[in-house]
């Protein structure tokens, strides 16, 4: 006896259930881009590295069009730099790009500091401090990664208090150069609380209505990246590219 067919429910596509979930299958490319670039940017792989497409192959288990995908996304990113009849290395920082980052990152911080000023609640205030103090503890922890977590969180935390999330998307899609310098910085002795004093001095001016105050405090923070690239450029040479028609200061001998 033949079973009856159950009955399809309206505007449903054949073979598809209307409430089966479809599941998410992400590229190989995707997966390889994604992973290399977190690598990249978090100086797991530094600059000058060689990228070797067999070796990934080899590591994901796939072919090497969707490795070349990756590759070729990163070179766009400028994260790496392809060289032909040589090989893909990790692309090092361009001091240019970087004081061009700073300079870019410090406008936009701007507006959503005198926003924040302007617009930001009692409560959101006070996430801002609980944030300002898991970086305290992260610090004296010595924690780096969970700190630079929680720096981007406080960043983040000011543009949305403002009321302009998407300038904080913003800055990220410029910043990539920018977080390589800073994962150099971090470990320097003392950086971490540094930092989180200079946070709780922009939040203070917040918190009082200050809005010059706090732009003048969040001007000092990123500015510190800047004067100290001279010192990172000479104790990591290799990492950078130095271009004298741009660059103020030439490296150390």
């Amino acid at each position: 006896m033949q079973r009856a067919r159950k009955s399809r429910a309206r505007n449903a596509p054949p073979g598809v259930h209307r409430h089966s979930p479809i599941p998410h299958i992400e590229k190989n490319s995707e997966i390889v881009y994604r992973d290399l670039r977190r690598d990249i940017i978090e100086m797991r792989i530094p600059p000058g590295t060689p990228i070797i497409e067999r070796e990934l192959t080899e590591r994901y288990g796939i072919s090497r069009t969707p490795v070349r995908e990756a590759v070729l996304r990163l070179a766009e990113d400028r994260l790496v730099d392809v060289v032909p009849k040589s090989g893909t290395f990790v692309a090092r920082i361009s001091l240019s790009v970087l004081r061009e980052a700073i300079v870019a990152r410090r406008a936009l911080e701007e507006v959503t500091v005198r926003a924040a000023t302007d617009r930001a609640t009692e409560s959101q205030i006070m996430e801002i401090r609980a944030i300002v103090q898991r970086q305290q503890e992260m610090a004296d922890a010595g924690d780096e990664e969970t700190f630079h977590r929680a720096d981007e969180d406080f960043h983040a935390a000011i543009a949305a208090a403002g009321g302009y999330p998407g300038i904080w998307e913003m800055i990220q899609q410029i910043r990539v150069q920018v977080e390589r310098y800073r994962r150099l910085t971090l470990p320097q002795k003392g950086r971490m609380h540094l930092i989180v004093k200079e946070h709780r001095a922009v939040l203070d001016a917040i918190a009082r209505r200050d809005a010059d105050k706090a732009v003048e405090r969040m001007n000092e923070h990123l500015n510190k990246l800047r004067l100290d690239i001279a010192v990172f450029r000479d104790l990591w040479p290799n990492y950078f590219i130095y271009d004298p028609a741009v660059d103020e200061d030439p490296p150390a001998e």
